[in-house]
């Protein structure tokens, strides 16, 4: 039964919560995948806060890669805890209702997280930047005031330019149906349920794609192409192999998120064919990078893994044997 705020008149009937009915297609034995995604969830928290830990009780990584590392690893576990209880609940309880302030809340979250990823990622192709461009300007430059102010601005102007995407979507006017075929509450998914029209809706989200994503993807790519003439120019095989051995890392989270970007928005314009599609890619991008980004780092930076030894006592057991 949908429940709704009674009216005299039932074209102005309101709904007053959602069902997010999960997966389309596949709803019977849709909780099977909750296995792989909760794995996904444990191992993305556990990672980032290995990293901050890392971090923290490392003097030596104390640096304004290792930092801007620490925030986005702030930024991974807002982002998977965003979206994994309320999934895990409707597939293990059945949870599938989810009033109207929740729903617009986790709008609102799911955006300013991806944008903060995005902005993280662009100050971290700065620092790399200046780093290899700018060696003799970089310790004047990038302090701790910068990483600061860089990711406060950040903040602010995810918060100012997100704000609308639920404010919309709460204006507009809900009053037959309130079954999302999605996880969690897509901004297109909701808004497509409202009686009234939803262009302003359209419009603004996609002028936040281009302006917020759109711009930080060219400003991170024309950094590494500054950052790649800078480097050919060096006459040391050694010193281009440091040079692009810093960048690697971040390089291949940066090409994965916004590459993930563009397929999911791609298959959402597709997606009336196979609904699953872009629905499972939505709930894999936002747990897949916060588990992968850790990995990666983990892996390709020989400062990270010293770290990770001298928090477990690695070293100092190696030295006593």
């Amino acid at each position: 039964m949908i429940p709704v705020l009674s009216t005299p008149n039932s074209s102005h009937l309101q709904i007053s919560e959602f069902i997010l009915m999960g997966f389309p297609g596949i709803h019977r034995w849709q909780h099977w995948l909750s296995f792989p995604l909760v794995l996904l969830y444990l191992l993305a928290l556990s990672a980032n806060f290995l990293i901050l830990l890392t971090i923290w009780q490392d003097l030596t990584l104390h640096k304004p890669m290792y930092k801007f590392l620490g925030i986005l690893s702030v930024v991974d576990i807002g982002l998977a805890t965003t979206i994994m209880p309320k999934i895990l609940a409707i597939f293990w309880f059945n949870a599938k209702t989810i009033s109207l302030p929740e729903c617009f809340t986790q709008i609102y979250a799911i955006h300013w997280f991806v944008g903060m990823e995005s902005g993280i990622f662009l100050c971290m192709a700065f620092d790399r930047y200046m780093a290899i461009c700018h060696p003799l300007h970089y310790p004047s430059f990038v302090t701790d005031t910068f990483i600061f102010k860089a990711a406060m601005s950040m903040v602010l102007r995810n918060s100012l330019l997100v704000m609308p995407v639920p404010v919309l979507a709460a204006l507009r006017h809900y009053c037959s149906r309130n079954e999302i075929e999605h996880c969690l509450c897509s901004n297109l998914g909701v808004i497509s349920l409202a009686c009234d029209d939803i262009t302003v809706n359209r419009f603004y989200q996609l002028a936040l794609a281009w302006v917020m994503i759109g711009s930080d993807m060219a400003l991170v790519f024309s950094s590494y192409v500054l950052i790649l003439c800078s480097v050919q120019k060096l006459n040391s095989p050694e010193a281009i192999s440091k040079a692009l051995s810093t960048c690697s890392s971040h390089l291949i989270l940066i090409l994965f998120f916004y590459t993930a970007i563009v397929v999911v928005s791609v298959t959402h314009l597709a997606g009336r064919k196979f609904p699953l599609i872009p629905v499972l890619l939505n709930v894999l991008h936002n747990v897949i990078p916060p588990a992968l980004n850790p990995m990666v780092y983990a892996l390709r930076t020989q400062e990270l893994r010293v770290g990770f030894q001298k928090v477990f006592g690695i070293g100092r057991e190696m030295s006593r044997k």
